[in-house]
């Protein structure tokens, strides 16, 4: 068997013919062994947006990444728009802008349900609630949070005094601990998310900027398939293992953004003096 240490090849660096799996776990044997398998089965890429959500069907619930407008995927968004699938699901912080982001989705009718914490900025989304076009759940950002981790890890609901005693607990379960009444809230999945980072690599590893990360991490653990789109896309190796914020385990397939706007939700300013 090969060295562990071996970089090169060498009358002692024989690769078997049939290699196992596991040899992918040690150093390569020669130059360009790891790019080899990176073009089969570990490559996540597709070509752009509209290929990677190519098999989201009518009805299909979609965690969103996001928080108002930052670290959010606006890319698979606009390519949802253009796709048309109607009846879906939508699992998000917030619900857009007018005229961007889900705005978009809300605008093409596209939206049957939404899941989230704060709608304040959409009018559409407002008057389409108040129409009755659009259920919408809202849910305290903590308990969001939360529910979306526990989708994650496999966890079918949990306890949390948030809510108890308010609208929020109809319907719910609740119990007694250590003399606090908690309600019960159920986990949220999906079968799709859709997140934004900043970096990935070609098998899938991601990593976030600062407030973009937000409900990212979590949402790509949560979903039967996670799509990314990435700001730059990097060869395996380029990112520093430690700072992986989402492993590639999570993520089904990768591409890098073709236009990232970047808008800013509410713009402020010094008053002139």
């Amino acid at each position: 068997m090969p060295s562990a240490n071996c970089q090169v090849p060498s009358a002692n660096c024989q690769v078997p013919t049939a290699m196992p799996t596991i040899a992918f776990l040690r150093a390569p044997c020669f130059p360009g062994e790891l790019s080899i398998y990176n073009r089969t089965a570990m490559n996540k890429v597709v070509a752009g947006a509209d290929e990677a959500i190519q098999d989201v069907f009518d009805g299909a619930t979609i965690m969103v990444g996001g928080f108002g407008l930052c670290g959010m995927p606006e890319n698979l968004i606009r390519a949802l728009a253009r796709k048309g699938v109607k009846n879906l699901t939508t699992i998000s912080n917030n619900a857009g802008v007018d005229g961007f982001g889900m705005g978009l989705l809300l605008a093409n009718g596209q939206i049957r349900r939404h899941i989230g914490t704060y709608v304040g900025e959409n009018k559409l989304l407002e008057a389409m609630v108040l129409q009755g076009t659009v259920q919408l759940d809202l849910v305290p950002q903590g308990t969001f949070s939360e529910r979306i981790r526990a989708g994650g890890a496999g966890i079918p609901a949990f306890f949390t005094p948030t809510g108890v005693g308010t609208v929020v607990a109809e319907g719910k379960e609740t119990r007694e601990f250590d003399g606090r009444q908690y309600v019960m809230e159920r986990a949220l999945k999906a079968d799709f998310a859709f997140v934004k980072a900043w970096k990935g690599d070609h098998w899938g590893n991601l990593v976030y900027r600062k407030t973009a990360r937000n409900f990212n991490p979590m949402m790509a653990t949560a979903a039967n398939v996670t799509i990314a789109e990435v700001e730059y896309l990097v060869n395996v190796g380029e990112l520093e293992p430690d700072l992986v914020h989402t492993p590639s385990v999570f993520v089904k397939r990768i591409f890098q953004g073709e236009v990232f706007e970047k808008r800013i939700e509410k713009r402020t300013v010094k008053k002139a003096s």
